[in-house]
Parts: C-alpha cells; sequence; structure tokens
C-alpha cells in the first residue's frame, strides 16, 4: 500500500546506491517507536543510517505520502464501517492569525525589531 505512494528515487542522484525504501520506512518507524534520536539508530539492524532514514522520512513528507496515506486509511476503514464518526473531533484555530513574531532564526530581512515595535504599537492601539 506505501511503497505505491512512495516518489521514485531519481537514477542521476549522486553517491551510493540508496537503501531499500521498506527498511528506511522500518528504520523509521524503529526511531519514532522508540522515541530515539536519529544518530543512535543501531546499524546492526540494517536499516541504513539513522541520518539516511531521516532523509527518505524528509523527502517523503515533502512529497505528501503520509497525508495520503493516512487519507487512504480513513477512507478504507470507513467503508468497512470500523469508524466511530460519533467520537470525532474538528480542531482548528478561530481565524487566521494576521501577525508574525520576529525570532532570531527567521530569516525573513523584514522581520526586524523596528517591525516587532510596530506590531507591538498597533496591538495596544487595537486594544484601545
Amino acid at each position: 500500500m506505501i511503497e505505491s505512494l512512495l516518489p521514485p528515487w531519481s537514477e542521476k542522484s549522486p553517491g551510493p546506491q540508496p537503501v531499500a525504501d521498506r527498511l528506511c520506512l522500518q528504520g523509521i518507524l524503529y526511531v519514532l517507536h522508540n522515541d530515539m534520536a536519529w544518530q543512535l539508530l543501531p546499524l546492526e539492524l540494517e536499516f541504513g543510517s539513522g541520518q539516511t532514514c531521516w532523509r527518505h522520512l524528509d523527502r517523503w513528507q515533502q512529497a505528501g505520502v503520509f497525508d495520503r496515506l493516512h487519507r487512504i486509511l480513513l477512507a478504507e476503514l470507513n467503508t468497512a464501517g470500523e469508524l466511530d464518526w460519533s467520537r470525532a473531533c474538528v480542531d482548528g484555530p478561530g481565524r487566521q492569525g494576521k501577525l508574525r513574531i520576529a525570532t532570531p532564526s527567521c530569516r525573513d530581512p523584514l522581520a526586524t525589531s523596528t517591525r516587532v515595535e510596530n506590531m507591538a504599537a498597533d496591538m495596544s492601539s487595537r486594544e484601545a
């Protein structure tokens, strides 16, 4: 089921032959299940290195693999009558946020301390 959702690996990719997707998925699940750091994934398990598994996870996440898998599983469980929708809950923001707080890691050149001061002044004038 998952294999058909995975993006193909480019034949032009530099470096050694990639680790099989199935092994990487097992490594990803192992790390997440055991709540461990990627670099601590034992090489003896032959899932590839933690960095390799993390790269696959990142690539698959960006390709939307897990979102599609989630929707497929929900549809199959719903068709089989295995979901109890009476206990479902939808959560989200009441309205879209309009302000962005600048942080040191922010790469937006406009997110300066002056902009933060202007936002603070704007917020206080709205409250008044």
